[in-house]
């Protein structure tokens, strides 16, 4: 599916304002040919993002100057900041693809399946899943949460959840847990889709990030008919690392 180009300026001007650029820091970037940049001496995270064939560095003077030269293809590759953030103690996040949508079909749930917009349910679905999914997928970063529960034995048991949180003001970020006993079934797509239709009737462009090794991510975001629209590196920095 792709993109009306007005979404595409939505979502650049959501990522400007997350990196503390000018609002129109993608467009220029696109028209110049150059990458964006932002020095502060301050961050403890230093982000490189590429959308729609513009791209933004964020970090102290010195990262800027070390990837003055290196071209957008290889600063993409979380490898390449944590080769120039080492001597600072660079470490983690990884890198991770960008997928977005301005509209998408409708997954209806069966009937064996109903849908809790309660906290509870979620909670519960967290405590059943392995810590790292629990950790990656952040649902109680999430504020608008949509449960799927299935009946079993007469207990109501939350299978799966789509979930998502308003971001920048522009952009609904979506996250998706399901319990591992009932994965491929179907279940994270139509969560997913559960919460993007939210998303998009409260006026927001849907945002998917998933991480380049996480397959599982990558391939929900192309079932649910997301456009690819960039990569987001980024790196801590350690504490006490020597300029």
């Amino acid at each position: 599916m792709t993109l009306d180009p007005g979404s595409a300026a939505i979502i650049q001007l959501a990522w400007a304002r997350h990196l503390g650029l000018d609002d129109d820091a993608f467009g220029a970037s696109l028209a110049t040919g150059e990458r964006v940049v932002r020095a502060d001496e301050s961050v403890k995270t230093v982000e490189f993002v590429r959308l729609f064939g513009s791209s933004a560095l964020v970090g102290p003077q010195w990262v800027i100057d070390a990837a003055a030269g290196i071209p957008d293809e290889e600063m993409a590759h979380h490898v390449t900041l944590l080769t120039l953030t080492r001597s600072h103690g660079g470490h983690g996040l990884g890198a991770a693809a960008l997928f977005f949508a301005d509209d998408l079909p409708l997954k209806q749930t069966s009937d064996e399946l109903t849908v809790s917009h309660g906290n509870p349910e979620a909670i519960e679905l967290e405590g059943l899943c392995p810590p790292d999914d629990v950790n990656e997928v952040g649902l109680s970063d999430l504020e608008n949460r949509y449960t799927i529960i299935h009946e079993v034995d007469g207990r109501r048991v939350p299978v799966a959840c789509g979930a998502y949180t308003e971001w920048e003001g522009l952009l609904g970020h979506l996250g998706v847990l399901v319990d591992p006993e009932w994965r491929r079934r179907g279940l994270g797509s139509l969560a997913a889709s559960i919460a993007a239709h939210e998303a998009l009737a409260a006026g927001l462009t849907i945002q998917w990030r998933a991480e380049v090794s996480n397959t599982g991510a990558l391939a929900l975001g192309r079932k649910l008919g997301m456009a690819a629209g960039g990569i987001q590196t980024s790196v801590h920095l350690g504490r006490g690392a020597e300029g």
